[in-house]
């Protein structure tokens, strides 16, 4: 083609390279790192350190589930939690059903350190009305694998009976399902991994489990219940930047928390939008709460709050109808 310059004119394949100081380093450096990438076959863990130590590369390792725990001495002050997730056949727990649940039951003490697997628990259930397209594409659960399945519910309320604490990954999702399932579970504490840790404040940018758990060098298979419990349970285990401590003694500190939850009843239809500014959501009533825009916070805001509904929303002295929240009652579904 004309005008076409051709950049290797004058080049001689067969002639010998020049040499100087750049070339020779260059050449070195590349010998090394063959010498520092030369992989043995036969053992994983090495070729995966020395590949992290490159620089170059981040390795996610394959999670393996803790073994259970089954002869042990419990240590001083000891306390159980109860991993729980839940697969089911929609998002409404008043319709829906339940299609799988998976526990794990975990040691751990007044500062969030986590000890010994303890128990698990699986079950698949068969619903009343075959599981969809969609709902086998989020779980991988399809209507042949539950066919004839039942969860013992006796069982589950054997299982949670010594449990502390009940922890899930969305427990506004989880709790009114086993709730719903079995009604021991309303007589638990709650603790949800997902609202309750600040994770965009230690650097994730993301709060799914399957981020959380490749950010902490996992991977797993996803969406099937007892594997989503023991992946969040290497989360809540796993060091936070900046010595931080670990997730779990972050989740135990907001489920130790009482919140008020103020209802701001009958305000003006033009105060919406700066009670949604400062923070108020709204409540349709649909779910047997208040029809109204609420707030939750601390016990120590109370007065400040109360003083922005007079001075600000009302224009008059009011006495907001007002609920205390502790773990016990948070997630429920009419809470």
């Amino acid at each position: 083609m004309k005008g076409q310059v051709d950049l290797f004119l004058g080049l001689d394949e067969t002639a010998t390279p020049i040499h100087n100081a750049a070339t020779s380093a260059i050449q070195s450096r590349a010998q090394e790192q063959k010498r520092v990438f030369r992989l043995d076959p036969t053992n994983f863990e090495a070729a995966a350190r020395t590949l992290e130590a490159s620089r170059q590369y981040r390795i996610l390792r394959r999670l393996l589930p803790r073994p259970v725990a089954t002869s042990r001495m419990a240590f001083p002050g000891e306390k159980l939690a109860i991993i729980v997730d839940t697969e089911t056949t929609g998002l409404d727990h008043t319709q829906d059903e339940v299609i799988e649940i998976g526990m794990v039951a975990f040691s751990y003490d007044d500062e969030g350190r986590i000890g010994d697997v303890v128990g698990t628990f699986s079950a698949l259930r068969e619903p009343s009305i075959p599981i969809t397209p969609e709902i086998t594409r989020l779980t991988g659960i399809t209507s042949e694998m539950v066919k004839g399945q039942t969860i013992n519910l006796d069982a589950i309320a054997a299982f949670i009976q010594p449990a502390h604490l009940v922890i899930a990954h969305n427990a506004r999702f989880d709790r009114p399902f086993c709730e719903h399932l079995v009604q021991d579970f309303a007589l638990k504490a709650w603790a949800c991994s997902h609202a309750e840790v600040p994770w965009f404040d230690f650097g994730f940018e993301g709060s799914k489990l399957g981020y959380l758990l490749s950010q902490c060098g996992w991977f797993h298979q996803g969406h099937r219940a007892v594997e989503d419990c023991h992946a969040l349970l290497e989360v809540l285990t796993a060091p936070l930047p900046n010595d931080s401590g670990c997730a779990m003694s972050h989740l135990l500190t907001s489920a130790r928390k009482t919140l008020l939850r103020i209802w701001a009843e009958g305000s003006p239809f033009d105060m919406k939008d700066e009670l949604k500014k400062r923070g108020y959501r709204w409540s349709d009533g649909k779910d047997g709460r208040l029809k109204a825009w609420f707030i939750e916070i601390s016990e120590d805001a109370y007065e400040t709050e109360v003083e922005f509904l007079r001075q600000e929303v009302y224009r008059r002295d009011v006495e907001p109808f007002t609920q205390r929240i502790t773990a016990f009652e948070r997630f429920r579904a009419a809470s």
